[in-house]
């Protein structure tokens, strides 16, 4: 009859039934009725009483029935989807049998894994709260770097992005030079240009947090921080860089299909996972026997002052502790893809470490960045008591999104999930088919998916570079630097979510030499100069007045204080020498091995 409904009829004694058929009413509004068999049964004779019992059944406006996965599939206009494959239905109807012979069982997994009432998932409050975070980190990311980069790519900098970009000019001619180099620093490169595109850049930010052009601000922060990224070469190499231009590149698209929220929690896998699989891949003993941890507090690139605390607890703890990082990374991204409440356990588990890291070292808006990623393995019903409120702008999901919106959404997932499985082939195994390996070489200059794997082998010494200058190649005066570990007497500072780049670039240095690190003799090359922005990059410059005719760098071995050295001396570290890093060199031999 006109305007009649579908009517979904379930047994009204089942609890298990009673949850989903609740979850039912929401997702279908009023195009379906529902009523339990113990009221409507005996209105339609056609359906044998002991069949209410054995499956739901749907009953059509022309009076026959479906019942089963097909009920089920029919009452959420998934019709198609039950209908696309013989095969498929035949699973879906032997699974709706096995959950529909253990109702009880079956309750009690929901309760666990649901709870009692099931909702919808929403995601509206979660992806204006994510664009508030990232434009934080971006704001963070452009003034943190804009501060410095004078110092490191600027004219008189350290590695001058606009000989990097005559370099690539002269080695890639025409319109390729522009694929392999995406940057707008190829229209002006001058310092001006670089301090101006990191005030954008933070102002970028103020819009999209305050929800101002959010989908031109995310396009325009992506396209800038990239622009940085790929002429900053030494300096902007970490896999934070990375991470931020992948997560703001999604950020485009959040609003046109929830598929975009699966692409984060996607990106959340492959970071955590790929980050734990490589520390076993690599065979480093430190990690297979679990003594790693015994050893990172002190050797991380710039540990905070409650890393030396950590360093003091019992080797057993350091063991355990390596254990449920290895655990954390590699076992628990797998939560991602369970039901919410098996998910968000998850998500406390990953949370929780990112916490610590973020405690004991400073790693600049890393961690701050991958918390605010996990907001996805939540919705909004789970951040409901924080209160969040879509007060500014249309949180980029105001209603459902055009079809064209979805299929560009599609589009990129599509992209995003080819290149993620890439990327994740070559971490693991070293390589992959060709095409993919061709798609990821193309992509790979805009960074759009990037490979993971933080702290593959663990650095078991710290060997820390001390720089010195002199004009008689007698009295050796040290530079000192910002926050790398130097001063004995200096606790280790809390700079984080600022990073420091030269100082971090000094980490990987003293891993290697001088000849591996062209960039550090660049950098000497600059203290020779007296470089204003170079040294507007160390905290003291022991010849203000001129600068001095020879540098070096020697090696020293660095460790943490313990508790009765500490007591007795007032240090937080001790010292070794083990050598030198870069003899005495005047100006003249630093330019040679600038071209070596």
């Amino acid at each position: 009859m006109p305007g009649a409904k579908p009517l979904l009829i379930y047994d009204g004694r089942c609890s298990f039934c009673k949850i989903w058929i609740d979850y039912f009413r929401l997702r279908t509004g009023d195009r379906v009725a529902f009523a339990p068999s113990q009221d409507v049964g005996d209105q339609y004779p056609q359906i044998p009483p002991k069949a209410f019992a054995e499956s739901v059944q749907l009953v059509r406006p022309d009076g026959t029935v479906a019942r089963g996965a097909r009920a089920v599939f029919e009452a959420l206009g998934m019709e198609r989807t039950y209908e696309s494959s013989r095969g498929f239905a035949i699973l879906t109807e032997w699974a709706y049998r096995i959950i529909a012979r253990h109702r009880g069982f079956f309750y009690h997994v929901t309760r666990l894994t649901f709870g009692t009432h099931i909702e919808p998932a929403r995601f509206a409050s979660t992806q204006w709260l994510f664009l508030r975070l990232l434009a934080i980190v971006y704001a963070i990311a452009f003034a943190s770097l804009g501060v410095q980069v004078d110092g490191l790519i600027g004219s008189r900098g350290i590695l001058p992005a606009g000989d990097f970009l005559n370099a690539v000019a002269q080695s890639l001619s025409g319109p390729t030079r522009y694929m392999a180099m995406p940057t707008v620093f190829w229209m002006n490169a001058s310092d001006g240009m670089f301090r101006g595109v990191s005030i954008a850049g933070v102002a970028l930010a103020v819009l999209l947090f305050l929800g101002f052009v959010e989908r031109l601000a995310l396009v325009l922060l992506f396209v800038l921080y990239l622009s940085l990224s790929n002429v900053g070469q030494d300096f902007l190499s970490f896999q934070w860089d990375a991470l931020l231009l992948e997560a703001g590149f999604l950020g485009i698209f959040l609003g046109r299909s929830q598929v975009v929220v699966w692409l984060y929690r996607w990106l959340v896998f492959r970071l955590l996972f790929l980050s734990g699989c490589v520390k076993l891949l690599s065979n480093d003993p430190s990690w297979r026997n679990l003594s790693a941890l015994g050893f990172h507090y002190y050797t991380q690139p710039l540990p905070t002052v409650f890393a030396w605390y950590m360093e003091q607890l019992p080797q057993w703890f350091h063991r355990a502790s390596t254990l449920v990082v290895l655990v954390t990374e590699i076992g628990v991204p797998f939560l991602i893809f369970m039901p919410r409440r098996i998910r968000m356990f998850g998500a406390a588990c990953l949370l929780a470490l990112q916490l610590l890291i973020l405690i004991t070292g400073n790693y600049t808006f890393f961690n701050i960045l991958t918390m605010a990623l996990c907001l996805f393995l939540f919705d909004d019903r789970a951040l409901a008591w924080l209160a969040v409120k879509v007060r500014w702008g249309r949180a980029m999901s105001p209603q459902r999104p055009a079809r064209g919106e979805r299929a560009v959404a599609g589009a990129v997932a599509a992209l995003v999930l080819t290149l993620g499985i890439t990327r994740m082939s070559q971490s693991l195994s070293g390589d992959a088919p060709e095409p993919l390996r061709s798609l990821a070489r193309i992509a790979s200059p805009f960074q759009i998916v990037n490979s993971y794997g933080l702290f593959a082998v663990m650095t078991t010494s710290r060997p820390e570079i001390i720089v010195e200058g002199s004009n008689d190649d007698e009295t050796w005066l040290a530079y000192e630097f910002r926050y790398k570990p130097g001063d004995l007497y200096v606790a280790p500072r809390w700079v984080a979510p600022h990073q420091p780049r030269l100082d971090w670039q000094m980490w990987f240095a003293a891993l290697s030499n001088y000849r591996a690190n062209l960039w550090f003799v660049a950098f000497a090359a600059r203290l020779l100069e007296g470089s204003p922005p170079v040294l507007g990059l160390l905290e003291k410059n022991p010849f203000p007045d001129r600068p001095p005719r020879y540098v070096r760098a020697v090696v020293f071995e660095y460790k943490f204080t313990d508790w009765p050295e500490r007591r007795k001396t007032g240090a937080w570290w001790k010292r070794e020498p083990k050598g030198t890093y870069l003899p005495p060199m005047g100006l003249r031999a630093l330019s040679r091995a600038k071209t070596r």
